[in-house]
Parts: structure tokens; C-alpha cells; sequence
């Protein structure tokens, strides 16, 4: 049976290449039959990536059958992965979050979750000395993966281990690191296309903290003027996504990639006490900025006070 690779319901672009990597790894040096798979449209960053590597863009799947053997990557909550994952025969995860529960597996599986900043990096760490035989596209795949999570090393969440690959493989393919990230990032700001409502779901995860369920998104840009341009009519679909989601509350956090900031809206009292009880605010007004925030992963979620 082929093995299905895929990440979470809301592609970045580590989302969207670790499953490329992970079955070229499985097909051309394990020899075992895989396919990459997403679970939703990738966002601008991931599928300008995609082409410019030269591969192609996994075909979007959200109904599995059972029994399915798959490899989940880049998350290992049931709230982002299909309805029925407890169905599928999971036999892998690769990860770098920290683990939520709930999963369930028809038998003992390889896991990976390491305290790194992108799954990629996991990747080729586990690939050993195989990594060497990967082709050109997936390097520029892996680097790219890199650079998206660590915002360029801006983000907390880098490690020098991180860092030190995407050099080598920078090197390795010739380019220029810093120029390719501004591509990448003017990619990721381009989001003129999206709906409020596709905008709010773009990278976003649910999280409960004490009974309240929070649709917690993040947008991370070069050009933050231009979501915030959009506040008003943002908040208005926050309702919207809220009763359709099953969420109490969206939490949107516009992050500034070059001023390594974020801005959070706040649309009512529930998000205001939010933002002075988790980052220590003081909020006027239905914008409040956050010095410092970059990191939903380090700095956002482990800080939700309600």
C-alpha cells in the first residue's frame, strides 16, 4: 500500500514541503511506495515555493479511507489532521510542537518530536548520511522550510542547528540566503486574493484555555499594512468564522517579519483582557502592539490567559 505523507489542515510552507521531502526520502532511498498529500490550499509563501523548486503541488485530500497507512508531519493534533485519523494506520510522526494527545495508532510507530524550529530540519537529521543524495529541489524544499518557520532566524523558536543547515544548503545551492527570503516573505504578504475569512483560517490552530476555545491565527508579513488596512471588515468575519469553526473567540496576530512585532485586533473586552493578562498590555483601542512577539508556538499559546 502507498503511504500517504501530509501535515496539518492549514498548509505553510513547512506544511507543505516536509511531505514532498519526506516521500521523495521514503521512495528513492527506503524503496517504499509514498505520496504527498495536503489537507488544504497552501498559502501564498508555501505554493510560490513549490514552484520555484520545480516540484509539484501535492493534490489536496480530506476524506481518507480506513486504514490507510500514512506518515503524519509538522503536527500531532487531531483538531489539524483528518476526522478519522484514528482510522488511518499511522505508522510516523515527525514533528517539532509539543504534544497534545488524542492520537491513536493500531500499533507501535516511529515518533520524532524534537525541539527544533522546522520539521525539515528533523528530516534530515533522520536521513543521516542519505542526505547528501538529496536532488537540488529538495534542498531548495528543505531551506525553504527553514527559513519560513525561523523567519529568517528572527523567530525564537531558531536553533543554531537550524541555522547552520540552511547556511550549508544555501551554500550548497548557490544563493544568496537573505535575497531568497525577501522573496519568500514578499510571497507570504501577498494575500490581496483571500477572503477575510480565508485569511483568518490561513495559519491559524484552535486552542481551549480554561473552558474558552480560541481560533488562534497569526499573519506573518513584510507588509502589515496591508491586513491591517482590512481590520474592520476582519473583525466582522470573526463572528462568522467563530460560529462555523465552533471557536468562542479568533485571536488574530498580525506579525511584522522586519520590525519583530505583532499587532493584535481586538474587537471586544474578552480579547482586550486577553492581550493585558497574557503579554502584559495596555490596550487602547481595537489594535494593540506587541514588541518582541513572533512566535505563536513560544510566545503566544504557552502565554493565553483568559
Amino acid at each position: 500500500m502507498t503511504t500517504l505523507v501530509f501535515g496539518h489542515k492549514s498548509p505553510d510552507t513547512d506544511s507543505t514541503g516536509s511531505p514532498i521531502i519526506w516521500s521523495w526520502y521514503l521512495n528513492e532511498i527506503k524503496g517504499e511506495a509514498a505520496t504527498p498529500v495536503l489537507l488544504g490550499t497552501p498559502n501564498t509563501e508555501a505554493a510560490f515555493v513549490v514552484e520555484k523548486w520545480g516540484t509539484e503541488t501535492p493534490a489536496i485530500q480530506t476524506e481518507f479511507d480506513a486504514g490507510q497507512r500514512a506518515v503524519i508531519v509538522d503536527t500531532n493534533n487531531p483538531a489539524e489532521l483528518p476526522d478519522n485519523i484514528n482510522e488511518l494506520d499511522v505508522v510516523a510522526i515527525i514533528d517539532h510542537h509539543k504534544l497534545v494527545g488524542g492520537l491513536e495508532t493500531k500499533g507501535p510507530i516511529d515518533i520524532t518530536v524534537r525541539p527544533l524550529a522546522c520539521t525539515a530540519t528533523i528530516m534530515h537529521d533522520l536521513m543521516g548520511d542519505d542526505a547528501a543524495k538529496m536532488p537540488d529541489n529538495i534542498k531548495g524544499l528543505m531551506l525553504s522550510c527553514i527559513l519560513s518557520d525561523t523567519l529568517e532566524f528572527r523567530s525564537p523558536t531558531t536553533t543554531e542547528h537550524d541555522k547552520a543547515l540552511a547556511q550549508k544548503l544555501a551554500s550548497e545551492l548557490n544563493l544568496d540566503l537573505g535575497a531568497y527570503a525577501a522573496e519568500m516573505f514578499a510571497a507570504k504578504s501577498d494575500v490581496s486574493a483571500f477572503s477575510d475569512a480565508e485569511l483568518i483560517r490561513m495559519d491559524s490552530k484552535e486552542y481551549e484555555v480554561e473552558g474558552t476555545k480560541f481560533r488562534v491565527s497569526v499573519l506573518e508579513t513584510t507588509a502589515p499594512e496591508i491586513p491591517l488596512g482590512r481590520k474592520d471588515s476582519l473583525m466582522e468575519s470573526f463572528k462568522t468564522v467563530q460560529a462555523e469553526d465552533g471557536v468562542d473567540q479568533v485571536l488574530l496576530f498580525v506579525v511584522d517579519i522586519l520590525k519583530e512585532e505583532a499587532t493584535l485586533l481586538v474587537p471586544n473586552d474578552l480579547v482586550k483582557t486577553v492581550a493585558e493578562k497574557s503579554f502584559d498590555a495596555k490596550v487602547e483601542g481595537d489594535l494593540v502592539v506587541l514588541p518582541g512577539i513572533m512566535s505563536r508556538k513560544k510566545q503566544i499559546i504557552p502565554n493565553l490567559k483568559v
